[in-house]
């Protein structure tokens, strides 16, 4: 048995080339963790369906997306042109998702190679995000395979805004979010608990005030855990404004998945943001993931 990985070679869409998106990541990611016998194969997704979808984004919304009828501000605030693979990258993408959640339940671990779109509220995508993913795939748990303590952990440099938004009036899914303060969205929206950091905060006390809030975490006796573990937070990414080092995101990733499994409790990993200096390095460090999650088997 080895960890339970999705993946598809229509995670990669076609984009602007200038985009500071590094669309590229989700082929060489699963080129990586093959070559590297993290895993010998993938489970290959399906894409989303409109019905499961439609928990988590209104309707009008999704049938835009589907339609490539969306306006041009709405267009420009995701910041991918909705051509016909983008489209069909962001229902495979959350398609993965859900996919390894029902993974994850049945093996305790299980990851997508792409996932984590955080931006993405209930009528509207942003920030490289279209469909939020994670939020589709909890309320398909909740619904469908009648989990009701679900806990959305996000500790990408960025605020999952999105996740606030849609779980806003939901009491069965708490979301976490630990960010940096000044890091996009400027305006930030109301998580169930935010943890803002300072700019240039490094390893050592960033690990101190995620074991402080794990060990809160852990009093509320979660069923679930998807567990966003954007790379956006390594000293040399683009945009992130934090400073940690390769071994403190492993430690990270690390202390995330053995708190969690020590415990009995399922979860799905998924990616997040990372948008490093090295494309190179890009790729190691969410291949962290996936290979401290592979440990366990």
């Amino acid at each position: 048995m080895e960890l339970p990985v999705v993946n598809h070679p229509d995670y990669v869409a076609k984009i602007n080339e200038n985009s500071v998106f590094p669309i590229k990541k989700f082929s060489s990611l699963a080129n990586y963790l093959l070559k590297e016998k993290v895993v010998k194969n993938f489970y290959i997704p399906k894409e989303c369906s409109v019905e499961t979808l439609s928990k988590s984004h209104s309707m009008e919304y999704i049938k835009h997306i589907k339609n490539k009828t969306l306006d041009k501000k709405s267009e420009t605030r995701i910041g991918f042109p909705i051509n016909d693979s983008v489209v069909k990258r962001s229902f495979l993408a959350t398609g993965g998702t859900v996919l390894a959640s029902k993974l994850a339940l049945e093996y305790k671990l299980a990851c997508n190679t792409a996932g984590g779109s955080h931006h993405a509220s209930f009528g509207n995508g942003a920030g490289y995000c279209v469909f939020n993913d994670v939020a589709v795939a909890a309320n398909y748990l909740k619904y469908k395979k009648n989990i009701k303590k679900i806990l959305i952990l996000d500790l990408d440099v960025h605020q999952g805004n999105g996740n606030s938004d849609i779980f806003k009036n939901d009491r069965d899914i708490f979301t976490f979010s630990m960010h940096c303060k000044t890091n996009y969205p400027a305006k930030k929206s109301k998580s169930d608990l935010d943890i803002e950091l300072s700019d240039g905060l490094e390893d050592r006390e960033y690990l101190k005030v995620l074991k402080d809030n794990l060990s809160k975490l852990n009093q509320l006796n979660f069923d679930f855990i998807f567990y966003i573990a954007g790379v956006d937070v390594h000293f040399d990414d683009k945009l992130g404004k934090l400073k940690l080092t390769d071994e403190g995101i492993n430690l990270r990733d690390k202390t995330v998945i053995e708190n969690f499994y020590s415990r009995k409790i399922p979860l799905c990993g998924v990616l997040g943001g990372g948008y490093n200096k090295s494309f190179n390095k890009l790729i190691e460090l969410h291949a962290m993931l996936h290979r401290n999650c592979s440990y366990f088997f």
